[in-house]
């Protein structure tokens, strides 16, 4: 157990929308400490989505991070010998966190070429409540649903 909680760190905003999402959303995304590609990347995908569905990259961008976002999740315990998943409401940080990673991970799993293409692609399809990222969600809170018989062995 730790002495004391860590401090939080404080993310400088982007410098083109000057929002601290991007800034966290671009750092998930950055290869090896590459930040600039990153963050081109990130505006290059943005451009992408607002030429084709002829709205704003960044609310667009916003919706779909927000239909991605869980908001319970089951955690395993162990009571008596057996191991229960137990349903739990998810912290706001962490919402965030599982949005942003299932965001990027189910981006770079689609067959498009480039990396601001794979990424437009997921943001327009999370945006209209569809993709592998609003399926891992839904999947999240099915399991949880599933499961909720055993949520008074809550700690």
């Amino acid at each position: 157990m730790r002495k004391s909680k860590p401090k939080k760190r404080i993310l400088l905003p982007d410098p083109k929308f000057n929002d601290q999402l991007v800034t966290r959303f671009v750092n998930s995304l950055m290869y090896s400490g590459k930040k600039s590609i990153a963050l081109l990347s990130f505006y290059d995908a943005l451009d992408i989505v607002e030429k084709k569905t002829s709205e704003n990259g960044l609310e667009t961008w916003k919706k779909a991070l927000t239909n991605i976002m869980p908001s319970v999740e089951v955690k395993s315990r162990r009571v008596g010998g057996a191991t229960f998943q137990i349903p739990s409401e998810v912290r706001p940080d962490r919402k965030t966190a599982l949005g942003i990673k299932w965001l990027i991970d189910f981006s770079r799993k689609r067959n498009e070429k480039s990396i601001p293409e794979k990424l437009a692609g997921e943001i327009i399809a999370a945006a209209k409540g569809e993709g592998a990222a609003v399926k891992k969600r839904d999947d999240t809170h099915r399991m949880a649903e599933a499961n909720k018989a055993f949520s008074h062995f809550r700690a």
